[in-house]
């Protein structure tokens, strides 16, 4: 069973990784991000990252680690205020944060997956906070703030079952961007708890189609205690 190619073992992965990459990563607050191929980034000793996703995780949870370990060098995202760590490393200058509310990053993920340059938007036309560094366009007598589209050189997500084509089923919230940031990059990583022929899954469940997945790694499970545990 890997008739395309696409399911690899870790040191394959391993290789695609490098120093300054792009990362955008599925999840919220840990919940849908993929804790192996995460685990991965850090036993790699990657560094100087720029990480895009929903949030910054916790210390020990998500994408968290990443950035305990001074791995990032920027992080686009909506919230940091469920790790401590990224919130003191911003007010030290060693992360630059970006912060963007939620609709919009995921839209500015869904626009550079369907290869749009950006979109318009109203929200923060009118906010110094929001609309610094951005374009102001009139369209119908209202002003819009140009919000342009996020790709990355490596997305990863995290699926309950993954066929060898890379389709892939979420499992209930996990999905959550997952869905996005798997149509965003350059090269698209799957880390499925499950694996199967292709032609087992029902066509109707499918969430992500497999011409947006490059490669499918077995996981390993979550290795991390959730922060109600």
């Amino acid at each position: 069973m890997n008739r395309w190619k696409k399911i690899v073992h870790e040191d394959r992965i391993m290789k695609l990784f490098f120093d300054g990459m792009i990362l955008m990563y599925g999840g919220f607050g840990g919940i849908g991000t993929p804790p192996t191929l995460v685990s991965l980034v850090t036993k790699n000793n990657n560094k100087d990252l720029t990480l895009i996703g929903n949030d910054a995780g916790f210390p020990t949870i998500g994408i968290g680690p990443l950035i305990v370990q001074k791995r990032v060098k920027k992080i686009i995202t909506s919230h940091i205020g469920s790790n401590p760590v990224a919130g003191k490393q911003k007010e030290e200058g060693i992360v630059e944060v970006d912060l963007v509310p939620q609709g919009i990053l995921a839209e500015k993920i869904r626009a550079g997956g369907v290869g749009l340059g950006g979109f318009l938007s109203d929200i923060g036309v009118e906010d110094p906070l929001i609309n610094k560094d951005k374009r102001i366009l009139e369209l119908n007598e209202k002003l819009y703030l140009l919000e342009t589209s996020l790709v990355s050189d490596i997305s990863i997500v995290y699926a309950k079952i993954a066929d060898e084509f890379g389709n892939v089923i979420y499992e209930k919230s996990a999905r959550n961007i997952n869905p996005l940031v798997a149509m965003a990059g350059k090269i698209t990583i799957v880390e499925a708890e499950q694996i199967v022929k292709a032609g087992e899954l029902n066509p109707n469940d499918i969430h992500t189609s497999g011409v947006f997945v490059d490669y499918i790694l077995q996981s390993k499970g979550v290795d991390w205690k959730w922060v109600w545990e």
